[in-house]
């Protein structure tokens, strides 16, 4: 996709009322140290829009990307950092929870995973959770620099595996050198292309609060 203009639009705390947009939103959940925000900057052409951190844990906000005026990239906060308390990791979570239920423009949610590692049972429980509320997450399998090429089928499948993610597409991404940008955009852009079929556009049904 070719970044015309991209804005922070909106920004959701832990009380705040979720938006009624019209435009198309994709979502993106990960760990906190996981490297989201490097890999939204990667994504929307920009150094610092989505602002990176060496303290996990930065983002704790629900923050909507206007991109092109098109489309909305929206950061959910980071899960498992654990230097959080108890009572705010709680409420990260119902937050999350309500946005992933209660948005009507959602069309797809993609979980950053580091290829590096095994999945933790935060992630399993995190694709779990998104597969609950409708969802069949897209995998982003982020630090792909930090690997050797041989190794990127076999991590790619410990993924698959411990995530129980059969059906689901992985994406290997670096945001050093921007491997996998395209191919991210070509996922988002199947779910909001104005042209996307109905029956491969997942239904987000809301739930009861």
């Amino acid at each position: 996709m070719v970044i015309k203009s991209v804005e922070l639009e909106t920004v959701c705390g832990i009380t705040s009322t979720l938006p009624r947009n019209e435009l198309p939103e994709v979502a993106f959940a990960g760990k906190s140290n996981v490297g989201k925000s490097s890999m939204l900057n990667a994504l929307i052409n920009r150094k610092s829009l989505a602002r990176t951190s060496a303290t996990p844990g930065k983002t704790q906000t629900i923050n909507y990307y206007n991109v092109n005026k098109e489309l909305y990239l929206v950061d959910l906060p980071g899960y498992g950092y654990a230097k959080v308390s108890q009572a705010t990791k709680e409420k990260w979570g119902k937050m999350i929870e309500r946005y992933l239920k209660k948005s009507p423009t959602l069309k797809a949610v993609f979980l950053l995973i580091d290829i590096r590692h095994e999945p933790g049972a935060n992630d399993v429980e995190m694709y779990n959770w998104i597969c609950a509320t409708g969802f069949t997450p897209v995998i982003i399998a982020t630090k792909l620099d930090k690997i050797t090429r041989s190794q990127v089928q076999k991590q790619t499948a410990l993924i698959r595996k411990t995530l129980g993610a059969k059906g689901a597409a992985i994406i290997p991404f670096s945001a050093l050198n921007k491997q996998g940008v395209d191919e991210i955009w070509a996922e988002i852009n199947k779910y909001t292309a104005p042209s996307a079929p109905l029956d491969d556009i997942p239904v987000n049904v809301p739930g009861d609060e």
